[in-house]
């Protein structure tokens, strides 16, 4: 079993995957993450903007039993196949639907610039991905298959942060 975790600004001891934003990186879906610290920092953005109390929703993610069952793609760098897939799922072309598992790196605030530069046509691939290569990777993982979900994805607390 892993741990992730889910920042919020909410309890979500059952989570809908269908309920997430559409043109996310890796589509719409439940986003969790391995990293703590990377959960509290998302909770806390949210609480900003919500001007609300940030929580840490903690879960354990069977993901062995998840990918055994599940069409899955997991990332394991900043690399083109990466660039494109979340350059063609902010563009709307929905890539991840797919899958009923995908994991990798964020396009959180330390590469959004390059990507965004990459999608402007401002740099070219090669670019994109000699700057990328700087940044070490986070994590995250979108969780696209409800009934999968709901099998391998269990509530476990919440914390006030």
């Amino acid at each position: 079993m892993l741990t992730v975790y889910h920042g919020a600004t909410e309890v979500i001891s059952s989570p809908i995957c269908a309920f997430g934003r559409p043109r996310l990186d890796f589509g719409r879906g439940f986003y969790v993450t391995d990293i703590k610290e990377q959960a509290v920092r998302w909770a806390q953005t949210m609480a900003d903007k919500r001007n609300a109390q940030p929580l840490l929703n903690i879960y354990s993610l069977d993901r062995d039993a998840f990918l055994a069952e599940c069409r899955h793609k997991i990332f394991t760098s900043y690399d083109s196949e990466w660039l494109e897939f979340i350059v063609a799922n902010r563009r709307g072309e929905n890539l991840a639907a797919a899958y009923d598992y995908v994991e990798g790196g964020i396009a959180n605030d330390r590469v959004i610039d390059t990507v965004n530069l990459y999608i402007q046509g401002l740099v070219d691939s090669a670019t994109a991905l000699q700057q990328l290569a700087f940044y070490k990777p986070n994590n995250q993982i979108c969780l696209l298959n409800q009934t999968l979900t709901d099998k391998y994805l269990h509530f476990y607390d919440s914390e006030r942060i």
